[in-house]
């Protein structure tokens, strides 16, 4: 039996496609059966509803407060069952409320090699910073932002001349690459958080996964 996946977006959906396309493929373990974005001309509604899934639109500035946004944002997503909520590129600081609702199965993906530039801007930061690789963390979310236990990161050079805008290419390609991988592992139940001494780590196939995820070389 398929996973239920929900997506949370605020914008154009490219991790949203590239999840769509993975649980078209033959055995993948999950199926997205909704999608829920805060704003209502986001492109990856369209992406959603060209393959059929439902959509949801809930705007944040329909309400007084983050508490009483989440609280909402909580049943819309419980009307679709899920098992697995994933966030791709949803642009909400999310309340502990909401959290700890769906905490170990509440996924993010981040462009940066966490623990690195949490926040906005990643790229152009690690550029003026002068790096010399990059890259994108796939992570457990947990109420400290952009700080939850890593479980896989993918790395991409930083070359001399790079704009935020060519390292951002280079990042794209590989997220879509390990977020479907990620949510796989979560399918099959081969991956999970636990809090041991009141801090949170990620374990695969019963082995905790390193600070750096399972990609730490």
């Amino acid at each position: 039996m398929s996973s239920r996946i929900v997506v949370l977006i605020s914008g154009g959906g490219t991790n949203l496609q590239a999840i769509i396309d993975a649980c078209k493929t033959t055995d993948y373990p999950g199926e997205v059966v909704g999608v829920v974005s805060n704003k209502a001309d986001a492109y990856g509604l369209t992406r959603a509803e060209t393959s059929n899934i439902k959509t949801t639109t809930l705007s944040h500035k329909s309400f007084e407060n983050r508490e009483s946004y989440d609280q909402a944002l909580i049943s819309e997503i419980d009307q679709f069952t899920p098992d697995i909520i994933v966030l791709a590129g949803f642009m909400r600081i999310l309340t502990p409320a909401f959290v700890q609702h769906y905490q170990g199965k509440l996924l993010n993906i981040h462009p940066s090699l966490l623990p690195k530039y949490q926040g906005l801007n990643t790229h152009q930061r690690a550029i003026d910073a002068g790096d010399k690789e990059h890259g994108v963390s796939v992570h457990f979310v947990t109420e400290e932002l952009d700080g939850g236990p890593v479980i896989l990161q993918a790395k991409v050079p930083v070359f001399d001349g790079d704009t935020s805008d060519d390292l951002a290419a280079r990042v794209h390609e590989q997220e879509h690459r390990i977020y479907p991988l990620v949510i796989k592992w979560l399918c099959q139940n081969r991956l999970n958080m636990k809090t041991e001494e009141q801090n949170e780590y990620a374990f695969l196939d019963d082995c905790v996964l390193p600070a750096s995820g399972y990609a730490n070389d």
